[in-house]
Parts: C-alpha cells; sequence; structure tokens
C-alpha cells in the first residue's frame, strides 16, 4: 500500500507526502448495511460481518462462529536464496552488520541435495549463480552447509583466543561451537537464542576442522495455518456479554472472551499465551490494565503478587544482559496493581501492594534515575530483544545506560500511583516525594524526548560518555504519553495525528531497522494497537480511533485467534521470529476497545465514569450487560455516535457527570445517548514502512575515520561528542589530531532525510586516561580465566568484596567517565537475572550505579566495559567506594557476581 513516500523525518512529523492514494473510508450511513463498508483502504476492507484482504476473507455467521480461508504466504513461492551468517558461541561476531553469505538452495543435476562451496568464517560468499525464471524453493530442499574453521582454530592453537571483526577475543576455553542464523526459516537471525538450538550447531566429524551441518527448508509441516473456523465452546455466560448492530463485531469479543478464559491456568493465575506458559509480569500488566481487572479481577490479583520476589519487590522477569537494571519497566506492575484498586475498592489489596511499590520505586530512584536529566535508564518497555530496536553495537552495560520513551513513561505513572497510594493510607511524605519523581520524570521526558519538527517523542536517548536521540517514533511509549499525561492536551493531539502508522497499523518503531527480521522491528502488536485506539480516544481523533479498531478486527478474524503479532509489511502473522495463538495482552486489547473505547470505561479510586467514543461509521445501538463494577451489576445500553453524551441515565434517572458512584450495589440499568456529532476532523499520519540505511562500523586509519559505504545513503553526519556536523557525501572523514580529540560516531542519511543509527562510539586522540588496577585494592582471584591486564583480576559477589575502596589520582580537572573493565558469565545476554550491580560513592555521596550484566554463558574470559558513570572531578587523589548494597539485590537474589579487572577513568570535558 503506498500511502505515503516519506520524505525525510520532517516530512514525516508534518505527514508530507509525494504520493497520496485513497484515503481509508469513514461510512456513516443510517441504516445497516453490510455490503457497504465500514472502513477501507488499499490493504484491506472492513465490512460489519467481514473482513477482505485481497483473495481472503473472514466473515462472522453468528455471534458465536467465525470463518476464514486465511493462508499464510510465508510458504509459497519462496525464492531459493539464502541468506545466513556463522556465530562463534551462537553470537553475531562472524562479519559486519549488512555483509552475510548468500547462496541459491538449488541442487546440481543428479542430486536431490542443495550444497554450498567450503566458506571461510570471516570471508562473505555471494553467489553469482543466474537465478532462472519462475524458480522456487522446492518443499523440503535438503541444504548442506560446510564451513572451513581452520583459522579460527590455528588461532586458538597458536594464540590462545581467536579475535573477531570487531575486536573481541573469544578464548579457547570459552569456545562452545559455531552456529548458523540467517533466513528462511527453519534459520532465523535470533542470535541471542542461538546458543539453545542445537539445532543449528555445525559439527566436525572427523576433526579436519571443516564443520557442516544440513538442513531442510521449506517443510510442509512448517506452513504456517490457522483453523478455518471458530465457534464457541466454553461457557462464558458468566463474564460481560456484548451485542451490537455489527456481528463482526460481537463475534471478534466472543472470541476474545472465550481466549480469556482459556489464559487461566489451574492454580489461577494468567497464561501468556498458548505457547508461552507462566506469568510475565510486563504481559500480565499491560492486559491487566487493558481488561482484565474488571473482567478477571482475582485472578489479576493472584497473578501479579506471583510475580513479587522473596525481599518484598516486584519481579523484572526478563531483559537484556540478566534483566534488572537493564530492563526497569517491571513498575508497569504498579500500574496494574492500582487499576485492580480502582475496580475492586478493595482496600486490604492496596495495603498489600503499597510496600512492594514503595520498594521497588525506591530501589529503582538509586539504581536507574537519571539526577541530571531526570529521566530513568533502562530497556525499551516490552521491547527487549536487543537488535530488534537497538543497533547491534550496543552491549547490555550500553541499554542500562540508554533512556527510553515507554519506559520512562511508565516509570512517571508509577511514581503517581505511589503518591496516589500513599494518600489514601496517611503517608503524605510519601504521597509529596513521589510527586516530585513523577514531576521530574515528566520535565525529563518533555525536555529531552520531545521532537518539535516531528511532532511526537523520540525513541530514546543512547550512547556512552555522550548521548544522542534515536528520532523513530515508538507507538506504546507515545501512547502512553497520551494516555497518563506526561503530554499536555495539544501535544497529546499532535503526537496522535503525527506518529507514523502504516498499510496494517501502527507499528511498534517507524522506521524500520535494516537487516532485522520481523518481531519488534517492522511489525504491529495488537496490544499496542489497543493502547493508540486508547490514546486516540482521549484526544478525540475519530480517524485514528476508527483505523485501530480496524487493524485489531482485521488479523484477529482473518487468525481466528489473537496472535501476538504480525509483519507490518504485509500483515501476516507468519513471518514475525516468534509468535503466539491465544495471547494474553492482544486478546484483552480487543476486550479494551469495547469497555474503555466505546462504552468510555475510566475507572476512579470513587466513582466509574463513562466517556464513550463510537466512530461515525460504527453508530448504532449497543450493549454491555452484566458487566461487574463492585458490588454492582450493570447492564449498559447506547445508541448514537460521537464522543459526547446526550444523556445518561441511570435505574431512569439522570447520572450527575456520567459518574457511578463506588458505592452502588445491587442489578442496574443504565442508559446512554450520544449526540449524534463527529468531533472535528483530525488526521492521521499514514506513511509507507521504509528502513533506515544501515549503521556505519567506523574504524581509524591513519588520521581519518573510515566506514564501508552503507546501501541507500547519500550522505553522512559526523557527531562530535554527540553533537552532528553538516552532512557530507564521503566515507571517510579527516581529523586533525590532537585538536579534533573526542567521542566520535558517524550516521548514514538516505536521499530523503532519513537517518541510520549512530555507530559505536571511537574515542580519537589520547584523552587523559587513568587506569586503576584492582587487584592492587585487595587480593587478586585464583580464578584460571584470561584475558585480563595486569597482574590479575579479583572477584564482586554477594559474599565477596562487597565494599571496595578505590584511589583515583587526577592531574588535570574536568568531568570524567568512570567505568569497569568486568566479565560476567553467569547467562547469555539477552535473559536470565544475574546481572551484577553496585553502587559507586565518592565519600558518602552516590555518583551513579556500576552494572555489570552477564555477556555470554560460562564466558568468563570475555571482558567489556561497564556503563560509564559520570563524575566532576578536581586535581588530587579521590576515594570512591564501590559498594553491595542492599537496593543492588538483582533478580536472582543468590548470585550477584562479577570479575573486575581495573576502573578506567576518562576524561569527557
Amino acid at each position: 500500500m503506498n500511502n505515503i513516500v516519506a520524505a525525510g523525518w520532517l516530512a514525516l512529523g508534518l505527514g508530507l507526502s509525494t504520493c497520496q492514494t485513497q484515503k481509508p473510508v469513514l461510512d456513516a450511513r443510517p441504516m445497516l448495511d453490510a455490503s457497504r463498508p465500514i472502513w477501507k483502504s488499499d490493504a484491506y476492507t472492513l465490512y460489519p460481518d467481514r473482513v477482505v484482504q485481497g483473495q481472503f476473507e473472514a466473515k462472522a455467521l453468528s455471534p458465536t462462529e467465525l470463518k476464514s480461508n486465511y493462508r499464510s504466504p510465508a510458504n509459497a513461492f519462496q525464492s531459493p536464496e539464502i541468506t545466513f551468517k556463522f556465530a562463534l558461541n551462537g553470537q553475531d561476531n562472524e562479519m559486519a552488520p549488512g555483509q552475510d553469505h548468500k547462496v541459491l538452495a538449488l541442487p546440481r543435476a543428479g542430486s536431490t541435495t542443495a550444497e554450498t562451496p567450503l566458506l571461510v568464517f570471516g570471508q562473505q560468499y555471494v553467489d553469482k549463480t543466474p537465478m532462472p525464471a519462475n524458480t522456487y524453493l522446492a518443499a523440503n530442499q535438503p541444504l548442506r552447509i560446510r564451513l572451513d574453521m581452520r583459522t579460527v582454530l590455528k588461532a586458538f592453537k597458536e594464540q590462545g583466543f581467536f579475535t573477531t571483526y570487531k575486536g573481541d577475543k573469544i578464548f579457547r576455553q570459552d569456545f562452545k561451537g559455531v552456529f548458523v542464523a540467517g533466513m528462511p526459516a527453519p534459520l532465523s537471525w535470533d542470535f541471542d537464542n542461538l546458543y539453545h538450538k542445537p539445532e543449528f550447531e555445525l559439527k566436525d566429524a572427523d576433526g579436519d576442522g571443516i564443520y557442516e551441518i544440513t538442513l531442510t527448508l521449506n517443510a510442509p509441516a512448517d506452513a504456517k495455518t490457522t483453523a478455518t473456523e471458530w465457534k464457541k465452546s466454553l461457557n462464558t455466560d458468566d463474564l460481560p456479554q456484548y451485542s451490537s448492530d455489527y456481528p463482526l463485531s460481537d463475534a471478534l469479543y466472543n472470541l476474545a472472551l472465550e481466549e480469556a478464559r482459556r489464559a487461566v491456568e489451574p492454580d489461577g493465575t494468567f497464561r501468556t499465551g498458548k505457547e508461552w506458559a507462566g506469568v510475565w509480569t510486563r504481559d500480565i500488566s499491560y492486559s491487566i490494565i487493558l481488561a482484565q481487572a474488571a473482567l478477571q479481577p482475582k485472578v489479576a490479583m493472584t497473578s501479579l503478587l506471583r510475580k513479587v520476589s522473596a525481599n518484598g519487590r516486584i519481579i523484572q522477569d526478563t531483559g537484556t544482559g540478566g534483566a534488572y537494571p537493564c530492563s526497569t519497566d517491571r513498575t508497569i506492575w504498579a500500574v496494574a496493581a492500582w487499576e485492580i484498586y480502582k475496580v475492586t475498592g478493595d482496600e486490604n489489596w492496596l495495603r498489600t501492594v503499597y510496600p512492594v511499590i514503595k520498594k521497588s520505586l525506591e530501589d529503582d530512584a538509586q539504581n536507574a534515575y537519571d539526577p541530571v536529566t531526570g529521566l530513568v535508564r533502562g530497556e525499551s518497555s516490552f521491547l527487549d530483544w536487543r537488535e530488534q530496536t537497538y543497533p547491534r553495537w550496543m552491549q547490555p552495560a550500553d541499554i542500562y545506560q540508554s533512556e527510553n520513551l515507554g519506559t520512562n513513561a511508565v516509570h512517571y505513572q508509577a511514581n503517581v500511583v505511589l503518591a496516589s497510594m500513599a494518600e489514601r493510607l496517611g503517608e503524605a511524605a510519601v504521597a509529596t516525594r513521589h510527586r516530585q519523581a513523577a514531576t521530574q520524570i515528566q520535565q525529563g521526558i518533555n525536555r529531552y524526548l520531545w521532537q518539535e519538527g516531528q511532532g511526537y517523542y523520540a525513541q530514546y536517548r543512547y550512547g556512552r560518555a555522550h548521548q544522542t536521540l534515536s528520532p523513530r517514533s515508538e507507538t506504546l511509549g507515545e501512547a502512553l504519553c497520551v494516555l497518563f499525561g506526561v503530554a499536555d492536551a495539544e501535544r497529546a493531539k499532535t503526537v496522535v495525528q503525527m506518529t507514523p502508522t502504516v498499510a496494517f497499523g501502527a507499528p511498534c518503531i517507524y522506521p524500520q531497522i535494516p537487516g532485522i527480521p520481523p518481531y519488534h522491528n517492522n511489525a504491529v502488536w495488537p496490544f499496542v494497537q489497543s493502547y493508540w485506539a486508547l490514546a486516540a480516544a482521549q484526544t478525540g481523533n475519530e480517524n485514528s480511533v476508527m483505523e485501530s479498531i480496524a487493524a485489531i478486527y482485521r488479523p484477529a478474524a482473518l487468525f481466528l485467534t489473537n496472535k501476538e503479532n504480525f509483519v507490518a509489511e504485509n500483515g501476516d502473522y507468519a513471518g514475525t521470529q516468534v509468535n503466539s495463538s491465544n495471547m494474553l495482552w492482544s486478546l484483552s486489547g480487543s476486550l479494551g476497545l469495547v469497555y474503555k473505547v466505546l462504552f468510555g470505561m475510566q475507572f476512579e479510586a470513587e466513582q466509574l465514569v463513562f466517556r464513550p467514543f463510537v466512530p461515525q461509521a460504527l453508530q448504532g445501538t449497543r450493549k454491555l450487560t452484566n458487566f461487574r463494577y463492585r458490588g454492582a451489576v450493570l447492564d449498559v445500553a447506547m445508541t448514537g455516535f460521537g464522543h459526547a453524551i446526550k444523556t445518561i441515565t441511570l435505574d431512569g434517572q439522570p447520572l450527575a457527570g456520567a459518574a457511578m458512584p463506588a458505592s452502588l450495589t445491587g442489578r442496574h440499568q443504565v442508559q446512554i445517548v450520544l449526540t449524534n456529532t463527529a468531533p472535528a476532523e483530525q488526521i492521521v499520519n499514514r506513511v509507507a514502512n521504509i528502513v533506515t540505511p544501515e549503521t556505519p562500523v567506523v574504524q581509524v586509519q591513519g588520521d581519518r575515520l573510515v566506514w564501508p559505504p552503507c546501501a541507500g545513503a547519500t550522505s553522512y553526519l559526523i557527531l562530535k561528542n554527540g553533537k552532528p556536523s553538516t552532512p557530507f557525501d564521503n566515507n571517510s572523514w579527516p581529523l586533525d589530531l590532537p585538536a579534533d580529540r573526542g567521542h566520535y560516531q558517524v550516521m548514514a542519511v538516505n536521499a530523503q532525510g532519513v537517518e541510520s543509527f549512530a555507530s559505536e562510539p571511537l574515542i580519537i586522540g589520547k584523552p587523559t586516561t587513568v587506569q586503576v588496577p584492582l587487584e592492587a585494592m585487595t587480593p587478586k582471584s585464583p580464578l584460571p580465566y584470561q584475558g585480563f591486564t595486569g597482574a590479575g583480576f579479583i572477584e564482586i559477589s554477594s559474599t565477596q568484596n562487597r565494599r571496595l575502596t578505590i584511589p583515583v589520582k587526577i592531574a588535570e580537572a574536568g568531568t570524567y567517565a568512570l567505568d569497569f573493565r568486568y566479565a560476567n558469565g553467569n547467562g547469555p545476554v539477552n535473559t536470565e537475572n544475574k546481572c551484577a550491580i553496585r553502587t559507586l560513592r565518592l565519600g558518602e555521596q552516590q555518583v551513579g550505579t556500576v552494572v555489570l550484566p552477564q555477556r555470554g554463558v560460562g564466558e568468563w574470559s570475555n571482558w567489556g566495559f561497564s556503563n560509564p558513570v559520570l563524575v566532576r572531578l578536581a586535581p588530587g587523589t579521590h576515594t570512591f567506594q564501590l559498594n553491595f548494597e542492599p537496593a543492588n539485590e538483582n533478580m536472582n537474589g543468590a548470585v550477584n557476581q562479577a570479575m573486575l579487572d581495573y576502573l578506567r577513568a576518562t576524561r569527557v570535558e
């Protein structure tokens, strides 16, 4: 769908285009006509009883029955071109981004197995064989991949380690195998999980240094299909019942209601999805806010309490580099807990969750809050798959250092929630403190992340000693800033109008990252779309509300289940890296459209307020019966369209302020008549689904910065200490040393002005640097790890070296970045919970938190640097303390361990 060809970031922000096709139709009808569309675009059409997308159609035969002929095109007419890389220890370390092996999986005459030539690790191979017209990948096509690893093995034997293209050393004792990543299926670009997938490991059966693997491509068993029909099979009569003039809407509500019941485990907790067992903090929390607090409050309570640690903190159960504090969005739990209280009015619940939230936010204030910007550090909320939303060069410590939009919106609201709870419980000082914390975060978001030219917030700040802005939009964060009131009313309207949307919905981020397959990148998640619908309703944007409803109804109807995600480019569920049916937050979002958008139910501490929003295209009569609110059961009937109420009655009497008192008990009738007045016209920024240029990989050669040309780039920007140069068109940059010392990065820019990520920072020149070997401070470790500098390294853990005194002698006044060279082999870079945390103090003053994330399972000779802590220092000797304090407890509780080589103090200003 070529709705808009973006013309740079400014054009994206202003909704400008060089090519505009048909505007989606919002059809207003005095009477229901099933043959006329409710919503239509070039990609698909929504009717009262069906969805049509090209040759595919899904139809509601009744409120409890749906049929669909949808079939994923993922396995049809597959190209035989296979793109892949090799991965030592399962990590992306063979070649620079954008450099992949490419072969045609076409068997030679007389053979049924396709075979690569002998490939050499680190040397790109691109098959130049012409591909015949109308040639496709055969079903069950075997592909034999052969890899020459002898140069790697020789380095292990002669040097004890192999140096990757990035300069990282992999020591012989840390080598655990070589894997292949790529596409199409069954291959995947999920490097972080390769180590756990032995089916992608190459083997050297005869010890000659040639590793091999045979894969089966395009297996019919892998063909992506869903059911062709859905019929209600569970009794959900005890739950709220919904009916309207729109058969498709009614059937999809009942589908979601049934799946909500299926999502409850025998132990009374929510299952995250059909393919996702267990209780996950952010999944259940976002789901509870959308619908489950009202629908299944007891299950919601049980599920939230399952995510409280033994020491009474909210559990960060997933995230980069060992979870907390690389990821810090666990505090969405607080918002969900407050939603349950507002729905139930349960004072015991309030007293149960209050100390948990209070302790968690106190830890976060010490470990993750940036006193300079007022922002919170940590990974994007729910977007926790490193390269799916971050540049590949960023290590877990870098992700901790970043300051993300969605995560900050969550922390803002968590502090507001805690303040509200404290006020109700008579703790005025706590309330004041956290109102102030919320205000600081709000001010930080609006000062550092707002983009005036684009009309929406930036994705995050990132970098090391000098941070820069990623101008991508981040849809969940944008929506939360509107819903939580981070943005004022006028700015909120601008955010909803200007944030880019594509043919099949609002993508997680925009524009997309090159070379990264769909999952968070190039994907739409229905639960995010539901939050976007709520934000659109709050700002009175009818076009955006209707488009969001369509974007949620289309996949649920065609797939006959509430999938977790789908590809933004083509709307298909099969092309994403991981997916699940019966997904809790997706089905909760569908239900939330009814409760919180159409009927506009807004739960407050003392009342339930109705603020309905019915697009004109969905005008008519609708009913919601058997809805439980505290001690009352409500039967609500509503007619008309718009977002203004003409009349509202409770049991025939006018209901003042459209507010239902919390004290109401028994069964009651609510009648709502809308004004049939459409809100003022607001736009939707529909754009083509574009990809940015690749991130440059920069190195120093003599007195120049150089990098390979980036595909699609027409110019480049140099960033010195975070400040950009004017664009230029060469892939090198002269340096005037020593005057040009500093931190340098490069961005690639295409003809439309769309920027890549900034490259990994390089320190140019010879900055003032002090290294303090830590084995001089305390006895060195006897552990047999390699790759350290000096005479050895030390171990820190929950029992060893809990307090280190480190004198640092400074000769020149300035701002210094203090970081630690460390190793942490307690887990992989993408998950688990053994990130080591320490507090750095200068005297009694805390100057920062030192985060030492996991770097690979058992990879204790894999050394890297922690996050930098910026400190202003005068000449002289300064005595620092590296302490293990109560707030530094990680999510594991028992293992909080790392090896430290030295402290480095680098002058940055």
